[in-house]
């Protein structure tokens, strides 16, 4: 039988609450859309680039998020020694660009985690807590959340190109 990324239950983000349930809630928004642009795909189909001379994977995608949660959430705001994912001084785009032996089902467990173990690192923490980034700024939790929910916006973007090509399939 042939592999293929799992359905995700997707859950509206909400429109009134306070804004920690605001942030978090569009946050695991834009986290499952990714996912869903993935469902039912097989991993050959999630390795596929979107178009020359463009690498752009699906899987490519994943592995950027996955690498982005563990930077903002765990590296930066909890200053935990964590090393990266996929990422080198020598091959930064390493998370994107190779993807042609990774094991889709890895790496979506993987994403799965770091969401799990972002989540751990800010329970509890105030938005206006801060941390001192790597340019020497100082960063509250609040920006994170933002920086994080745009970012999954933008390749969201692109995952639904991606989806559209590969298989047809378009969403909301």
């Amino acid at each position: 039988m042939t592999w293929t990324a799992p359905d995700v239950d997707r859950h509206r983000a909400p429109v009134v609450a306070d804004e920690r349930t605001m942030l978090e809630g569009w946050l695991d928004f834009h986290r499952q859309t990714l996912l869903t642009k993935c469902a039912g795909l097989t991993a050959e189909q999630l390795r596929t680039r979107s178009v020359e001379p463009s690498g752009l994977t699906l899987l490519g995608l994943v592995r950027h998020c996955a690498d982005n949660e563990r930077y903002w959430f765990r590296q930066q705001f909890a200053q935990l020694d964590v090393p990266w994912l996929y990422y080198t001084p020598e091959r930064p785009d390493r998370d994107l660009e190779e993807v042609a032996d990774a094991d889709p089902a890895v790496d979506l467990a993987v994403f799965a985690q770091e969401v799990e173990l972002g989540r751990q690192a800010v329970a509890g923490r105030s938005l206006d807590d801060t941390f001192v980034s790597t340019r020497g700024n100082d960063v509250s939790l609040r920006w994170v959340y933002l920086h994080m929910i745009e970012e999954y916006a933008r390749h969201n973007g692109h995952a639904d190109l991606i989806r559209e090509r590969l298989d047809g399939t378009t969403g909301e």
